[in-house]
C-alpha cells in the first residue's frame, strides 16, 4: 500500500505537474488522483537496498526518506540491530510503521529478484562514473553497502558496469554518511523522472 505523504507526489515519481502543496489521501481510496493527473498504475518503482546495514539510526533515517519519495526499503541480513530496536524506531519517528519494508535472508535472495524489481545501481566511493552520469530508467534499484566497509568486493566486481559514486569536492573525504548518500541518490532519481514527465 502506498503511504500517505504530505509532500507533492512529484517527489514520489515525477508524474506531478503542479507546484501546489497538497495532502495526498491514502492510496486505497483512489486508483487515479484526477486532481493531480497522477496515475498510480503508471508510477515508476523505486527501491532502496541496504546490504548488511550496521547502524539503526541510519536505517531509520533512510526509512523516512523512502516514505518521502515513495520507495520500498529492502534490508539484507545479517543486520547490525533488530527491527524492534527503540533507536531504529526513534530515528524513523512515528513514520516507521508505514515504511514499505522487505527483509531478505542474504544477498543471493534479493539478487535473484533484481530483474523483477528494476535496473540496479550500486553506489561506492571507488566507482569511476558519478551519479550525474546516469540516466535513470523508470524502475530503479539503488544499492548501498555497510557503513564501515561498503559493498562486498564480489558484488562490485560482478556489477562493475553499474557502479557509481557521489561526486565530492574535497579529495580527502572518503565518503558521505549512508543516510545522506541515499537521500542524494533517490532525489536525483525523482528529479530525472519529474523532468521527463
Amino acid at each position: 500500500m502506498r503511504p500517505v505523504c504530505r509532500e507533492p507526489p512529484a517527489l514520489n515519481a515525477g508524474r506531478y505537474h503542479s507546484r501546489r502543496r497538497s495532502r495526498v489521501p491514502p492510496a486505497r481510496t483512489l486508483a487515479v488522483r484526477t486532481a493531480h493527473r497522477l496515475h498510480w498504475a503508471s508510477v515508476p518503482s523505486l527501491h532502496i537496498v541496504l546490504v548488511e546495514p550496521e547502524i539503526h539510526w541510519n536505517t531509520g533515517n533512510i526509512g523516512r526518506t523512502s516514505l518521502a519519495v515513495g520507495a520500498t526499503l529492502h534490508l539484507v541480513e545479517p543486520l547490525g540491530f533488530t527491527l524492534e530496536d527503540r533507536h531504529l524506531r526513534r530515528a524513523g519517528l512515528d513514520y516507521w510503521p508505514r515504511v514499505r519494508l522487505r527483509v531478505w535472508p542474504g544477498w543471493p535472495a534479493i539478487e535473484a529478484e533484481l530483474p523483477q524489481l528494476g535496473a540496479p545501481f550500486f553506489f561506492t566511493a571507488s566507482a569511476q562514473h558519478t551519479l550525474w552520469d546516469i540516466d535513470f530508467p523508470d524502475d530503479v534499484v539503488v544499492v548501498f553497502g555497510r557503513e564501515s566497509v561498503g559493498l562486498p568486493s564480489d558484488i562490485l566486481a560482478r556489477y562493475a558496469d553499474r557502479t557509481a559514486r557521489i561526486p565530492m569536492v574535497d579529495p580527502g573525504l572518503r565518503s558521505l554518511n549512508i543516510s545522506t548518500a541515499a537521500g542524494v541518490v533517490v532525489y536525483e532519481v525523482a528529479r530525472q523522472w519529474q523532468r521527463r514527465a
